[in-house]
Parts: C-alpha cells; structure tokens; sequence
C-alpha cells in the first residue's frame, strides 16, 4: 500500500513515517521542501521516498499525486506555530486552507480513489467553557488565533469535499502531544531543552515560562501515530474524531513534572514576550468515539512521555 505523508519531515511526520514503516505493509512517501530540515527522518531516509513539494504550488501538488498514485493519504503539512500565526496571519491561512485544497484538487484530478486523513487541532474549539468539558466533536467551535480559524477551514474543507465529490476524507482534531523530536518552539520541549541546557552548564539556572495557568490534555506523539494510521483503517469517511488522552494538565503542573526530573536547582520566571495576544485557556477532549470507533488505546503514560523528551533533549545538547 502506498502511503503519502505530507509534511513528513515534522514531528508528528516523522513519528507516523516510523510506525507505517514498523508495520511492514506500507510504501511509505512524504513530501518535503528544498529547505526542510531532514533530521527527523535521517535514521529512515533509505526506507522511504522524498518528493520536494510545496504544498502551496498546486502544480508541483498535480505532478506529485499523478506520479505516486498513494492509496493513503495523511495530511499533516501546515503552518503548527499557535503564536506564528499571529505573526504572520496570511502566510497561516494561505499554507493551511489553499494548501489543502491543492491537494484536494490533485487527488480530483488524478481521479484517485484514496482515503485521506486531514490533521485538524484542539485549537478549533478556541474558547471553551468549563460546562462543556471534556470536549466531544459537537462542541461549537470558537477558534482564538489565526491558526484555529484555518484549522477550521480545513476541517469544514474536508467535510465540504467529502459531501461535494465524494472523496473518502476522515477529519481528526487530535490535542496537544508531544516526545522526542518535539520542536524547542514548542512549551514542552522548550521546558525540557532549557533544563538540560542548565543541567550541562549552558545557561544560568533560571527558566522562562509564559502562560501556566492554562489547562492542556497531552498525549504521546507515538500514540497520536498510531490514531492516525488507525482513521484511515477503521475511521468512517466523512466523519471527525477527537484524538485526545481526556485528561487536563495545566502547563505549571506539566512544567513541575518536569524540575522532579531534574537534580539542578532551577528558578523559574515569566517572560512577557511569551504571551500571547488571546490564549485558549482550557482544552480536554473525549476520545470516547474515536475508541469505540477504532480501538485505539494509549500506551504512553505521561510522566514517560516526559521523561522521553527531556532525555531527547539530554542526548542533543
């Protein structure tokens, strides 16, 4: 079976890229761009197909799905920086919603018959009351950034699509995961790689957070891997799953799982660059329909998947 990830070289790219290849029934191809970085996948680069291709060029996107004709398509390049987003609000919308429909379009042109999974977030819900935690996909959605207004359009996209030209799209909302290979962007990797720059003596013995009190449901990159190739196996066209652990940390109690892992003494001080314009304060999901569904179950406790990063972040600095 031939299977396409776009954005291959990402995080969650590469952590996907491992499990298709793990379960030995797959062909596996990704996309990439002339100045992606290529250490997420360096360990399988002689095991997979690389295809230079900007999502953003519908062209490129034609050429590359009449070429590799993927059975399986996993969409999961996008522009994933929350705070980038603010930044530079256009490029989100234009990478994230014409992107996608580039590659729609391709499959349409191609006239495949493929089942495509579109990577959709947590940040769709935006504003959240606590009355109506722990999330189900009904939930009305309140985007609070530029990034969750295009997560939006994609998902609506998908539905649209779906509806539309019958193209076989499962929509997924996956929430906040994380583990090795995390972007140092990122709170929980940036947590763990400033702790093991102190613990190796590179910079003072002070931490710099934003927000804390927000309120997160974290899962493991390699269990999210795992959902993502389940969706297309056993998810039903059409429809949207929340992938999520349904449990909330708030990014302080996160950060002291964390400074537990750690022998250094560590001061921790709140940056004011690191606030954002408006924060979506409080996200937990139910992944009950997507268990039914699947039988997807999580194998990584938190506290490992924490324990994983940091000792990623250890080994690289």
């Amino acid at each position: 079976m031939k299977c396409l990830i776009t954005g291959i070289t990402g995080f969650a790219g590469s952590h996907l890229a491992d499990y298709l290849l793990k379960l030995g029934t797959c062909e596996v191809h990704g996309t990439l761009r002339w100045r992606s970085r290529t250490e997420n996948i360096d360990h399988i680069r002689d095991r997979i197909s690389l295809h230079e291709c900007d999502i953003r060029d519908a062209t490129a996107m034609r050429d590359l799905i009449h070429r590799v004709k993927p059975d399986r398509i996993f969409h999961l390049a996008a522009q994933s920086y929350v705070p980038m987003s603010w930044v530079a609000p256009a490029e989100t919308l234009t990478t994230n919603i014409v992107g996608q429909n580039n590659l729609f379009e391709a499959v349409r042109a191609a006239d495949l018959d493929c089942a495509i999974q579109v990577a959709g977030s947590s940040e769709e819900y935006g504003m959240v009351q606590p009355k109506e935690t722990p999330i189900r996909e009904t939930n009305m959605l309140r985007p609070l950034s530029p990034y969750g207004v295009s997560k939006v359009a994609q998902d609506l996209m998908g539905y649209q699509y779906f509806k539309s030209y019958g193209l076989r799209i499962v929509r997924t909302r996956a929430f906040n995961h994380t583990g090795p290979r995390r972007g140092e962007v990122f709170a929980t990797s940036n947590f763990a790689k400033q702790i093991a720059e102190i613990e190796a003596g590179k910079r003072e013995p002070v931490l710099y957070v934003g927000n804390l009190d927000a309120v997160r449901d974290f899962a493991d990159v390699r269990d999210v891997a795992v959902a993502y190739h389940l969706a297309l196996e056993r998810g039903e066209p059409g429809e949207v799953y929340n992938i999520s652990s349904g449990k909330g940390y708030e990014i302080g109690d996160m950060l002291a799982i964390l400074l537990k892992m750690s022998k250094t003494k560590i001061e921790v001080k709140q940056d004011l660059k690191r606030m954002r314009p408006s924060d979506v304060e409080l996200l937990v999901g139910d992944p009950s329909k997507f268990e039914k569904q699947t039988g997807w179950q999580r194998k990584f406790e938190f506290e490992q998947t924490m324990s994983d990063l940091l000792d990623y972040w250890r080994q690289r600095v």
